[in-house]
């Protein structure tokens, strides 16, 4: 068993309070992945979970043993680094058993195990090469496969994707994927790219300056997020935000637009909010003029629109085809009451 508990840790350098007590169970075989801004305390956190930074205080459990003061080869955990970390001096073949090599493993299991993970990478055809002569994707691979031999109880993953371009992050995102599927490993993943996480996660962990916003499916997150911040995060593109005025019942006000929210909403008496209106739920009307037209972006099938309201609010719309949209100019809108979410102004927490 693989089943990983984390229990009010706590991570600080002096007076700086990286990691502010953090609660998390991750199951056996679940794909978890710690997504938030830079400087949020994801890859620390990692780093703790496996060994190469001390916990100052919490407790840790892998597989049911407490291993706060064990060290990284004793925890049975495999980490995949954002840089490849590879040898150029040596063979994928010889990268790939190093770690086998280096614990005295005996010729044979290392010529059967470095065959499983080139089989299961797909990199059978690579085993005789060099670093040089190696895509970056393929590298990753050779990466990835180092730690499939040692047959840990988790494999973790440090933003392994950031140094690859757009195409070969959708198909390393889908390598690992597979992988996970292959294997059924616990498995937790590092990414500032929410994309990643959406795609990736049986289990979203989002975090803000060393603090959990949210935890839980990725879906459950997209559809219901506790505050501004996680709706803010999650999505792509990501939800725009209006400022609004909360009347009488359910009445909210928006400059430019009018609504009632869906009953049973919960809304203040009275007071300013914070509307939250994700871009597809956003309808543009070319005989209005409430906002002006900054850019529009032609995908395809689908285009994203860049407006700015009078009030200095700027927000994206995602326009389908057929849509006639002014490369400059003024143009209005309106939006899917019953799609959008409400947020207290001052504590961004969300109304229900």
């Amino acid at each position: 068993m693989a089943r990983i508990s984390l229990k009010d840790v706590k991570k600080s350098y002096g007076n700086a309070h990286v990691i502010k007590g953090v609660d998390i169970e991750i199951e056996d075989g679940e794909f978890c992945v710690f997504v938030g801004p830079s400087g949020c305390g994801k890859s620390t956190l990692l780093r703790m979970i496996a060994g190469l930074e001390d916990i100052s205080s919490g407790l840790l459990d892998i597989g049911g043993v407490r291993v706060n003061d064990l060290p990284p080869k004793d925890r049975g955990v495999a980490m995949v680094f954002q840089s490849y970390a590879i040898f150029p001096h040596m063979t994928v073949r010889e990268n790939v058993a190093f770690g086998l090599t280096i614990s005295g493993a005996s010729k044979e299991e290392k010529e059967a195990k470095v065959a499983e993970a080139a089989r299961i990478l797909q990199m059978e055809h690579l085993l005789d090469r060099r670093p040089s002569q190696l895509s970056g994707g393929q590298r990753q691979r050779v990466a990835i496969g180092r730690a499939i031999v040692r047959k840990p109880k988790v494999f973790l993953f440090d933003e392994p994707l950031s140094n690859l371009d757009a195409a070969l992050r959708m198909d390393m995102r889908m390598e690992i994927g597979k992988l996970h599927q292959q294997l059924g490993a616990t498995m937790i993943y590092v990414t500032h790219d929410q994309v990643e996480a959406m795609t990736l996660a049986d289990k979203i962990v989002v975090l803000r300056a060393g603090r959990i916003e949210q935890v839980g499916s990725p879906l459950d997150l997209y559809r219901d997020p506790d505050n501004r911040f996680v709706a803010g995060f999650i999505g792509s593109p990501a939800m725009n935000f209006l400022k609004g005025n909360a009347g009488a019942g359910a009445e909210v006000s928006v400059p430019g637009l009018a609504s009632s929210f869906r009953p049973g909403l919960k809304a203040p008496a009275s007071g300013d909010v914070v509307v939250g209106v994700r871009p597809q739920h956003i309808t543009l009307d070319p005989s209005g003029a409430t906002h002006r037209v900054e850019l529009s972006e032609q995908l395809g099938g689908v285009s994203y629109v860049y407006l700015q309201s009078e009030s200095g609010e700027r927000l994206i719309v995602e326009a389908r085809e057929g849509v006639p949209v002014p490369v400059e100019g003024r143009i209005g809108i309106s939006y899917d009451a019953s799609k959008a979410m409400l947020f207290n102004a001052k504590t961004e927490a969300r109304l229900r």
